[in-house]
Parts: structure tokens; sequence; C-alpha cells
């Protein structure tokens, strides 16, 4: 996990306000990136990383871990909105279910904080972010990084994708952008 005192994160603002948790669901890595919004549709990194559960526990097991994590991730950011990717069937049945189990707890946790949430199919994500709803993920990646200054494409690809997550969620919230940036003026 990267917070805000890592180095590479020096200069984002601390404490809670106007933020975005983005989530690329998984139940074995379950990507987050928290996002502060920016002007001109621009961002700041509160923390990225990736909530990891162990894949020799049984999946109720897996799964109660990491609805502890995504609490912890509620409690300590307060996010104004959550995103998270739309789960779609991919092509290894019990992977996309342990995706959409994942995505499930995360969901249930957001609506019971009354936080916005949203989700977003993965085009949706990259013709936001990269300009195309095509795009590779190393496109995306290397997006994400310049979209949020970053001097290295976020590591782990989690973690990179959940951060897309978030500024796609951004980019299709403006109120949310417009909120933030009145209320920097005023500070």
């Amino acid at each position: 996990m990267f917070a805000p005192s890592d180095p590479r994160y020096a200069g984002a603002p601390s404490g809670t306000g106007q933020c975005v948790l983005g989530i690329d669901p998984g139940l074995t890595r379950c990507g987050y990136a928290v996002l502060i919004p920016g002007t001109s549709g621009s961002a700041q990194v509160r923390a990225l990383g990736v909530l990891r559960t162990d894949r020799d526990d049984d999946t109720p097991k897996r799964l109660a871990d990491l609805a502890v994590d995504i609490e912890a991730l509620l409690d300590e950011f307060a996010p104004t909105a959550v995103a998270v990717e739309r789960v779609f069937f991919q092509n290894n049945v019990r992977t996309a279910i342990g995706v959409a189990q994942a995505s499930g707890v995360v969901l249930a946790a957001a609506a019971r904080r009354g936080c916005i949430v949203a989700e977003y199919t993965p085009s949706q994500v990259k013709d936001t972010v990269a300009g195309w709803g095509a795009a590779d993920k190393g496109q995306v990646q290397r997006m994400v990084q310049m979209r949020l200054g970053l001097a290295d494409v976020p590591k782990p690809p989690d973690a990179a994708d959940a951060a897309a997550i978030a500024l796609c969620h951004l980019a299709m919230s403006p109120g949310l952008l417009a909120a933030a940036s009145g209320s920097a003026g005023r500070r």
C-alpha cells in the first residue's frame, strides 16, 4: 500500500474531504486508489495499493477478510464516492464468480456508508482514461501515470486499474470536481 507518507505522494492533501475510492475488484487481489479531485480534470493520489486474501482460505473467510479491509479504507479516507469496475463474463467462470463476489462486498459496504456508488465497464474506463475503449493495459497505465503526475507507472497493475476507475468516475462526475474546486478556492 502506498499512503500519503510515501515520498512519491508527498504533497497530496491529508484529512477527509471530497475524494473518490476506485476499486478493481478481485478475490485474490483487489486494487484500490484514493484520489482527490483537483481543477481542470486533475487529481492527486492519497493512497494506492492492493488488498490481498490468502488463496488457501475458504471463500467465506476470504470475503470476510476483504470486507474488513474495505471497511478500513472507508474509515480511513471517508470517500464521497466509490467507483467499481463492473463485472463482465470472462473465459474463466471461477475467476468471474470470485470477482463478482468481491465486487458485491465493496458495493454493499459503500452503500451502507452512504457513498455515491458507481460501476463502470472496462471499455468505459479505457475510453475515458486513454481515449480509446480498446486500449491495452500498458496504454491505460501510462495515461494513469501521466494524468496523476507520477514518476512511474503505478504498480501492481491492480492498483493502476483502480486509479483508472477512479479517474473515470471523476471525469463522469463533473459535480464532484466542481465541488472540490469551489471548496479549494475558499481555503
